[in-house]
This record gives C-alpha cells, structure tokens and sequence, in this order.
C-alpha cells in the first residue's frame, strides 16, 4: 500500500491573504463555503478534496523554498499567464524560458514563496483538461 496526497502547506505571516491571492493565480483549488478561513489558516480547495493550506508563523521567509508549486497555463500563453500573475502582484525571481525541455519562469507570491510557470501550455504536452 502507498500514501495518497492530502494537504499542501504553506507557510504564511497573513494567511487569508494569501488563500485570496492563490485563489486568483489557480483554477483546480478555489475558496468554497467549506474552507478555513481564519487568522491562522485559511486553505483553497482543490480535486479529490485536497487542500492548500496556508498556516500562521511568526517568522518571515528567509531563504529559497525547499519545495514549490508548479504551474502550466491550460488556456492561455505562457507569456500571457506570467503577465497576469505579475500584475496580480507576484515578483519576478528567473525567467528561463526557451530551454530544450521547455524551460519555465521563477515567480514569488507576495510573501516571498517561489513558484514556476512552466513554458509548455497543457495543450503543447497534450494534457487534457478535465
């Protein structure tokens, strides 16, 4: 038997604010009526009922993430997809795109977590959409 996925967790120093800003960047976990919400966790929802949970911690970001979160953009460019991300107000950090294997863009949430935007759309690696 192996283990299955639950929660991805975050931390974060304002975590409502953070659940609403990814809650913006992504479209497979959203804010429903059922999610946390409070000072010290706040969590989007996402399939088969996992969650991004963002918890409370006193102290701020200091260095690189350990683990991140990649995006593919599913009905849009890449370009465009990392534009809109910026004006929601995330921060550049790397653009490698144009590698051999597709390359990706580094982009930080507004609390510093680094996350990438893969340079293949999901229609480039025939992903379908669900």
């Amino acid at each position: 038997m192996s283990s299955r996925t639950a929660n991805f967790c975050i931390d974060a120093h304002d975590p409502i604010a953070q659940a609403r800003w990814w809650d913006q960047v992504i479209d497979d976990f959203s804010i429903t009526d059922d999610c946390i919400m409070t000072d010290d966790e706040a969590e989007l929802i996402g399939p088969a009922g996992r969650c991004l949970e963002f918890l409370k911690v006193p102290e701020a970001k200091t260095v690189k993430n350990r683990m991140h979160i990649c995006l593919r953009p599913v009905s849009t460019t890449v370009d465009a997809e990392v534009e809109r991300i910026l004006a929601l107000g995330a921060s550049l950090v790397d653009d490698r795109r144009g590698l051999d294997d597709g390359g990706w863009v580094v982009l930080a949430d507004p609390e510093g977590n680094e996350f990438c935007v893969l340079d293949r759309t999901a229609e480039q690696m025939n992903i379908l959409q669900a």
